[in-house]
């Protein structure tokens, strides 16, 4: 699904600011949306309290504009996760695709079109359970799986302005800051007993009311100010990415997409994967294993988004000329399989 691509034109400056300038950096307060009232009102000079804006949200959730209101989490942090492919054979790529989807440690799944084809993502509560659900998949679908564990985080965040033309994702700014984040794979987030609820409690968004974060406390029985403090914690510790209204990139317009994979000399990965996150179309680079024994030479990845599929095919030109001159594959999007926030059921419970 996508707006009406004119779709700009029926927003004001208070939707703008609401839009562009509140994917992050949602106060971690009471009531937060006194305080984002006053600040577009002295940004726009609109005469906006916080029910106006708590409606306004309310009603871009509405329209499909924000997926959701609430935190992102960033399920390598908080558990064991691994991007991972399999070569699903064409006659039975929809049988492959419902085993892989039926588990709820999958939370994307995406065609691709690429010899691997089938591209998810696993996220489980230990590295032993990640690579259970994996072998389970190898055995039920019979299709041999490449498992890609994120080693290095330069730079991930989907948070980018979409009230304006831009072709592709953060072509109206300069730069992005960037810094090389070493992943563990037996990261667990060492949660304590308030910050797993509180995450269980708010992995599909906060309360679309004036007190989220009362509302959130009432619901697992803590304190607010412990809630406000477990948030600023997570948010501080890496395990929420950032607090706001997330939006539906897809359906604003921005519905071209390519993985990139580029075999970068292991020496100069971090320089490489630092220069190249700090690039304002890049939306996502990172670094991913190398597996030899099953034809994947690739060590780097990068994906651009885009309005227009020939705006995205000319940076990744641009990509390689200037930045990664390095063998490369493109893996475009051609299919969502499967796409919902991680569950973190089982990152809080015993792992099953």
């Amino acid at each position: 699904m996508s707006l009406d691509a004119d779709w700009r034109a029926d927003v004001d400056a208070v939707d703008a600011a609401l839009i562009d300038e509140y994917q992050s950096g949602f106060p971690v307060e009471e009531r937060p949306f006194e305080r984002v009232a006053d600040e577009i009102a002295a940004e726009t000079g609109a005469d906006v309290d916080a029910d106006e804006i708590l409606r306004r949200v309310r009603d871009l959730h509405e329209r499909g504009v924000f997926r959701r209101f609430g935190a992102v989490l960033n399920p390598p942090v908080i558990g064991s996760s691994t991007l991972a492919a399999v070569r699903a054979p064409e006659d039975r790529f929809d049988e492959v695709a419902e085993v892989i989807n039926g588990y709820r440690q999958v939370n994307h799944n995406y065609r691709r079109d690429h010899e691997w084809n089938q591209w998810f993502v696993v996220t489980a509560g230990s590295r032993e359970r990640r690579d259970e659900i994996l072998g389970e998949i190898e055995e039920r679908t019979g299709c041999e799986v490449l498992a890609l564990p994120m080693l290095t985080d330069y730079y991930i965040d989907l948070e980018f302005p979409v009230v304006n033309a831009d072709r592709f994702a953060r072509e109206s700014l300069d730069e992005t800051d960037v810094s090389a984040t070493r992943i563990s794979e037996d990261a667990r987030g060492d949660l304590s007993a308030l910050d797993a609820d509180l995450l269980l409690a708010i992995q599909d968004g906060f309360p679309l009311s004036a007190t989220p974060y009362a509302d959130v406390a009432a619901e697992i029985g803590a304190p607010v100010d412990d809630v406000l403090a477990a948030v600023e914690r997570l948010l501080a510790d890496g395990c929420i990415k950032r607090v706001g209204c997330i939006v539906n990139h897809v359906v604003t317009g921005f519905t071209n997409n390519c993985m990139v994979v580029w075999d970068v000399p292991d020496d100069e990965l971090d320089e490489r994967g630092e220069a190249v996150g700090s690039l304002p179309y890049v939306t996502l680079c990172y670094h991913r294993p190398r597996r030899p024994d099953q034809d994947w030479p690739y060590n780097m990845f990068t994906m651009i988004h885009g309005r227009e599929a020939e705006a995205v095919d000319a940076k990744i030109d641009e990509l390689a000329a200037d930045h990664l001159p390095f063998a490369h594959e493109r893996l475009y999007s051609t299919e969502t399989l499967k796409q919902t926030g991680a569950r973190y059921e089982d990152l809080v419970a015993d792992g099953d």
